[in-house]
């Protein structure tokens, strides 16, 4: 009924014929410029998770419109979770650009996220350019659509629509529950529904692609109620996440480069990232240890507090002083 009722409603209504759309129409998973579109594979479906990266959708977050919070709302997601978080881009809602960026995210990458164009406006392209970039076909959500039907609240704005009458505001609707679809995968690894109240699912294609709405609080939530199941994945199954140490010291950072140095080379075999921050106009800089081996960095801590001639803190500003404001910066 579903797939029917969808074609009526897009034979009723098609939107106004545009450079953009005719672009759309040209630019086919099998265009000679981009090569053919791999295809979809389930390798990375119950991968462990080592790194991640987040691919933020949207000219509004370009053109300065709004602000990205996202990106670090998953930047502290991976951290709580051990999960290295490498790589983060702000991308605009052009069709090749999510592409080239999906698949080489995919390919790189264990756990990749995005964020942004899956509304029901014609510059959401997210799920359409993700299928393509994989050679799949968008296809609608029964299960998705029957939850938005039920969890949907009727707007104001729209007092006579019909979730049974086609209509332009019907297919708007539609295109936030037609999401890549692959036949050969189970429909539960395509798409996974996190929280009972909420009827926007996280699609998820080629194994390791998630796509999030962009609208801070859903993305947020569902990334949140997602926890559990990546969790079995996890280096730490137990999900205890990252520590990051900090040190404040009152050395420039041009005296404190030699031991930090040695301490990097030494520490590596441990996965221990050691940083150097400099805080302008401060008295005091940042020194940091991170790593996932809490007894290792505990056993740092000594040595590092003497040779830095530091202490370790639990913020930065710790120590700081109200005449600090007033000093010249030890920052180099």
């Amino acid at each position: 009924m579903f797939s029917r009722l969808t074609q009526l409603t897009r034979h009723l209504y098609r939107p106004p014929f545009t450079r953009q759309s005719a672009s759309f129409a040209s630019s086919s998973p099998l265009s000679p410029s981009r090569g053919l579109a791999p295809k979809m594979t389930s390798s990375a479906v119950g991968k462990t998770i080592h790194t991640a990266a987040c691919l933020i959708i949207g000219d509004e977050v370009l053109g300065g419109k709004t602000v990205d919070t996202n990106s670090a709302f998953f930047a502290r997601f991976c951290f709580s979770l051990g999960i290295q978080l490498k790589r983060v881009e702000v991308i605009a809602d052009e069709e090749d650009e999510i592409i080239e960026a999906v698949r080489r995210m995919s390919k790189n990458y264990d756990f990749v996220v995005t964020s942004g164009g899956i509304g029901p406006t014609h510059d959401d392209i997210t799920y359409e350019s993700i299928s393509k970039a994989f050679g799949l076909k968008l296809k609608l959500h029964d299960d998705a659509f029957a939850r938005m039907k039920k969890l949907s609240k009727p707007h104001p704005g729209q007092p006579n629509f019909d979730w049974d009458t086609p209509s332009p505001a019907l297919t708007a609707k539609l295109r936030m529950v037609e999401i890549p679809h692959d036949e050969n995968i189970p429909l539960e690894q395509q798409a996974v529904f996190v929280a009972e109240d909420m009827w926007v699912p996280i699609a998820v294609v080629n194994g390791n692609v998630h796509i999030l709405p962009g609208v801070p609080r859903l993305f947020e939530r569902l990334l949140d109620n997602l926890r559990p199941s990546l969790l079995p994945r996890l280096v730490n199954p137990e999900g205890k996440g990252i520590y990051r140490y900090l040190f404040s010291t009152p050395l420039p950072e041009s005296a404190v480069a030699p031991y930090l140095t040695e301490l990097a080379a030494k520490t590596a075999h441990k996965g221990i990232k050691v940083g150097s921050y400099p805080r302008w106009q401060k008295k005091r800089n940042t020194v940091t240890l991170v790593g996932t081996d809490k007894e290792f960095l505990d056993s740092l801590v000594e040595e590092v507090e003497r040779e830095v001639q530091g202490k370790r803190v639990s913020t930065e500003d710790e120590l700081d002083t109200p005449s600090d404001d007033e000093g010249i910066a030890h920052s180099q």
